[in-house]
């Protein structure tokens, strides 16, 4: 994936999120950029190819964190729909999943070059197999159908085990190239997720090794 230039990556990292954005005023906002200089011209081209760029891949459900409901339709996103996917493995009565989907949808709509996904493992009785994932959450990011990173757990997360930040994930995404680049901003940071606030009977009944 071509490298942008960095006055047009932070138009479109502060501004493409909105629903209402449009490429005028993509530009506008390049156009009262103060550090413009001779590769106006330039800078325009490109944040015009990044714009339409990214109108197609939000046409194909990127930006959003979706739920995939069978095994065969993820493999089919994964293998050919898409370049860079985010796959968490998950439980709905697991509350630690509860809090890795919090941290995916906060990241989702800032990364849209990245399809984010989730499935129950009870509807993906072969790939839970054939990937061994046995401890939930468990996240799994693909580019171009291989595997580059997993997370099992809150492993390599935060500061602690139970504790981290959507930046934290953000960051440990980006460093395996499950994502194109930082994006997330303090003022968008959901903060820090502590479990010491949980209560003893949630602690009892959340059990990562699920198998």
């Amino acid at each position: 994936m071509a490298s942008i230039d960095p006055a047009v990556a932070s138009v479109l990292d502060t501004r493409l999120t909105k629903d209402d954005s449009d490429e005028e005023e993509l530009l506008d906002s390049l156009e009262n950029d103060p550090t413009l200089d001779s590769f106006r011209e330039q800078r325009i081209q490109q944040l015009h190819e990044e714009f339409t760029r990214a109108k197609h891949l939000r046409n194909q459900e990127h930006g959003l964190y979706s739920e995939i409901k069978d095994e065969k339709s993820l493999m089919d996103i994964v293998n050919t729909g898409a370049e860079l996917c985010v796959v968490h493995f998950f439980k709905p009565d697991f509350h630690r999943c509860a809090i890795m989907d919090g941290h995916l949808e906060q990241l989702a709509p800032l990364h849209f070059d990245t399809r984010f996904l989730r499935i129950n493992v009870e509807n993906a009785p072969f790939l839970v197999t054939k990937l061994k994932v046995q401890v939930l959450p468990c996240i799994i990011a693909f580019r171009k159908s291989v595997s580059i990173d997993r997370i099992i757990g809150f492993e390599g997360l935060g500061y602690s085990e139970d504790t981290f930040s959507t930046k934290d994930l953000e960051r440990r995404l980006v460093g395996s190239g499950a994502l194109v680049r930082e994006k997330l901003t303090e003022g968008q940071e959901a903060g820090f997720h502590d479990m010491r606030n949980r209560s003893p009977q949630a602690d009892d009944e959340d059990d990562d090794d699920w198998d």
